[in-house]
Order: C-alpha cells, then structure tokens, then sequence
C-alpha cells in the first residue's frame, strides 16, 4: 500500500486538497482513531495543522495515544463535525478524514508559561483522504476519496 505526504495531495488533486483544508480548519478540535496494545479501537480528541506540505500532529508526553502510535502507526482523523440542519442542507459544508500511518518526528519541549507539556510530533504519511458531502439537489450522499494508487474517486449513494 503507498503512502503520501499531504503535498501530494496537493499536487495531484489541488482542488480536493483545498476542501479538505478548509473542513479541518473549520474547527480546533478534530478525532483521532488509534490502536491500543489488545487491537481495539480508542479514540481521542487531537488537534492538527497542515504545515511545508505535511500534516503534523502531537501527542503529551506520556499520553496512551502517543503509546499506541509508537506501537501501532495505523490512525484516522476525522475534522470538525457539523450536523447539517433540516432546510439548510445546501449550507452542509460536509466533513473530512484522513487515515495513514504517524511517523515520529521528535519530541515537543513544553512551555511552563503557557501550561504546553512536553509532547511528541507526529507526520502523516497518509493512505486515504475522504470528503463526505451531498449532491448539487441534496438527496444523494457523495463520497470522494483519494488514495496514493487511484488518485481520486468520487461515488453518489442514496
């Protein structure tokens, strides 16, 4: 299975890679998925941010998602959700995940004044980007996905 850097989700789909952007920073506040040690899945709140062509992404020193990480690099982030509202579902911006796997890339040294601890930065090389949306009349449900070996694919379902 190929891997990426989020530039080359930029590269070959600049277009999708701008929607994907936008629905994460839609938000702070993102979720991770994450592998504990027995293989069940755990789940916890992340924040993220796309910076040089990466998405980079960290973890508190000691925290049990850094441990399962460093174990198991398998992850998914899933953006900001928001609800689309009844009448409005032309608003629905939709909503965005990544899945790959984290790549350490040192550690994060805390700030006493802010209350930041010390931590540990993760890259993702990533092996799936989805955008979940709806169609043009709002009565289909539209998935686009991207993968390092297809590119870009996009599905309606009803």
């Amino acid at each position: 299975m190929g891997v990426a850097a989020w530039r080359a989700v930029v590269e070959t789909e600049p277009r999708f890679a701008q929607r994907v952007q936008r629905l994460f920073d839609a938000g702070r506040h993102k979720t991770i998925a994450t592998l504990r040690a027995d293989g069940s899945p755990r789940i916890s709140g992340i924040e993220c941010e796309f910076v040089d062509g990466e998405l980079r992404f960290g973890s508190m020193g000691g925290s049990r998602k850094g441990a399962d990480l460093n174990r198991d690099p398998r992850f998914a982030i899933h953006g900001p959700a928001f609800h689309p509202e009844e009448g409005k579902e032309d608003e629905w911006p939709g909503e965005a995940k990544i899945a790959g796997r984290a790549i350490p890339a040192g550690k994060i040294t805390g700030d006493e004044k802010t209350g930041q601890p010390d931590g540990e930065m993760f890259l993702a090389d990533i092996t799936e980007v989805v955008v979940i949306g709806l169609n043009a009349d709002q009565t289909k449900l539209v998935v686009e996905s991207w993968t390092p070996e297809r590119g870009l694919e996009r599905i309606e379902r009803v």
